[in-house]
């Protein structure tokens, strides 16, 4: 699509943002990459199980999956990436059980083109972050039988269209025409004859 934005990572800086959700479970990173290119929900009446695709330099990096075996639904989210990045993840986290330890119960994904979800029962507690300049570049959290908690790492973006970068490319080359006196470039030329 022409005048579409491409998305780039400034600096390598992140934040963390979070945790959502409970205690329980084992402790888990996946680290920072470029961006997200797709993930993989499994689930039922919370989220079962979890599993990123990250861009690393242009190449895929399949993460490991995060959770437990159960859930009867598969929701598979492929990003048109990098044209196609996520703006905003949104959920909901309780127990599961009466008096057990409060898990991820529904996530909801949305990105520059679509939405995805709600993936799981919306009930409990509802936390939302929207990434308004910002791009998701790892997932951490907690994780046992089921998805317990959830924590992301964003980092700024740097947004521009083709015909940015051009304009960017002209001026510098531009400039450092301009910055040369004339007997310089004159000098230079009978320096090589």
């Amino acid at each position: 699509m022409e005048g579409e934005k491409k998305v780039g990572v400034l600096a390598r800086k992140t934040i963390t943002v979070g945790p959502w959700g409970g205690n329980g479970g084992t402790t888990w990173d996946d680290g920072s990459y470029n961006g997200v290119r797709s993930i993989t929900i499994v689930y039922d009446r919370c989220i079962d199980s979890v599993r990123v695709e990250y861009d690393k330099n242009g190449k895929s990096v399949l993460a490991e999956k995060h959770g437990g075996s159960g859930g009867s639904q598969t929701a598979n989210i492929r990003l048109q990436y990098p044209e196609e990045f996520i703006t905003s993840i949104s959920g909901h986290y309780c127990p599961v059980v009466h008096g057990g330890s409060a898990v991820i119960r529904s996530l909801t994904i949305k990105s520059n083109r679509r939405t995805f979800g709600p993936f799981g029962v919306e009930e409990g507690t509802p936390f939302s972050f929207p990434m308004e300049g910002g791009l998701i570049v790892g997932f951490k959290g907690r994780s046992g039988w089921y998805l317990d908690a959830l924590s992301f790492r964003v980092s700024r973006v740097q947004t521009s269209t083709l015909l940015e970068r051009m304009q960017l490319k002209l001026q510098k080359l531009t400039q450092k025409y301009t910055q040369q006196p004339p007997h310089a470039m004159t000098n230079n030329n009978r320096a090589h004859a």
